[in-house]
């Protein structure tokens, strides 16, 4: 359960803050950093989001006040002890902030976590936790529903919109409530528009997206008797087509929608290694399939990332044998 009132105390009793996400951030990181943004802004109060990461293009129209920066050293170094709050926002493990780790561990602000995924890491002073939710988003839902912290205007309910429609599949996954739609419906009553949202998230891919996607279906095998699929992408196949990681984004759902496959995984080449999604159908728990690499997630949906490490046949294979295991 996460304690709101607490959370609205630490809001109200601090002037700046520093909101931050997981490396490659989808739109439950980027809608929830903007949600909270808002809300501090409302409140009349300091804020700054610095990611890792660039926002993929598709989402900055969430970014309204164009507030989102990519972290530099020289620029934002200071920040991380200049404000009184730092807010982990989507992920709940340090090494997510790549770049950032340091600097967030060595900061002396306030240090809290708002988000709702498994096997938290404790690198913050207050953690605001809870698997049950769909997204980070739908927790920044109740936070002002519950709380009445600040008015929920059109301006926090879009990216906190975007956070619960992408985060539970278009409102086809398990966390899909009636409950939930009925938090959906108040978002719609504070002027969200449903088919704007969608079409600017997934209808506007660039070409090079599309290609890429292509080059991943074709790559699709099946193994353990067809109750597992896997695709992989190259950094040949990035460069061929000019695309970039975030493109990536809900490819491996593709795996689950070939007939008796209930195990997917996509093999993404980096230019330090490789990174592996897992999807899973029913209570194939994908997020301990994860965990044995060093990764995690969520029962049905998980990631692991292998710095340092070349996509070899024998990495694939080695990762391959461990999900056979899941589907026996």
């Amino acid at each position: 359960m996460v304690n709101f009132q607490k959370l609205k105390n630490i809001i109200l009793s601090n002037n700046s803050f520093l909101i931050t996400t997981h490396v490659n951030p989808d739109a439950d990181a980027i809608g929830s950093e903007v949600a909270f943004y808002q809300l501090i802004k409302s409140l009349g109060k300091k804020s700054y989001i610095i990611n890792h990461s660039e926002t993929p293009y598709n989402l900055r129209f969430l970014d309204v006040d164009n507030v989102i920066k990519q972290f530099n050293l020289d620029d934002h170094a200071d920040l991380f002890n200049q404000v009184d709050v730092l807010v982990a926002l989507d992920f709940n493990r340090s090494d997510r902030t790549v770049s950032m780790k340091k600097n967030f561990e060595q900061s002396k602000a306030i240090k809290i976590c708002i988000d709702h995924h498994q096997d938290p890491e404790k690198f913050v002073d207050y953690e605001f936790i809870d698997t049950d939710y769909s997204a980070t988003g739908e927790i920044i839902f109740n936070l002002i529903t519950e709380t009445k912290i600040v008015p929920l205007t059109k301006q926090i309910a879009e990216p906190i919109y975007a956070a619960i429609m992408t985060d539970t599949g278009s409102f086809r996954f398990e966390r899909t409530t009636a409950k939930l739609h009925r938090k959906v419906a108040t978002l719609l009553d504070a002027g969200v528009n449903p088919t704007e949202i969608y079409d600017k998230i997934y209808d506007q891919s660039k070409f090079s997206k599309i290609k890429l996607l292509g080059r991943a279906l074709e790559s699709i095998q099946l193994i353990a008797e067809g109750k597992i699929a896997f695709m992989k992408i190259t950094q040949n196949d990035f460069e061929e087509f000019g695309a970039i990681e975030s493109d990536t984004e809900n490819f491996v759902n593709y795996n689950l929608s070939i007939e008796n496959v209930v195990l997917g995984l996509l093999f993404i080449e980096l230019k330090n290694g490789f990174k592996v999604s897992f999807r899973s159908k029913g209570n194939i728990p994908v997020n301990k399939l994860a965990s044995e690499f060093g990764g995690g997630g969520h029962t049905n949906a998980a990631g692991a990332r292998f710095f340092d490490h070349k996509m070899t046949d024998e990495m694939i294979n080695s990762i391959l044998v461990k999900a056979v295991n899941y589907v026996k």
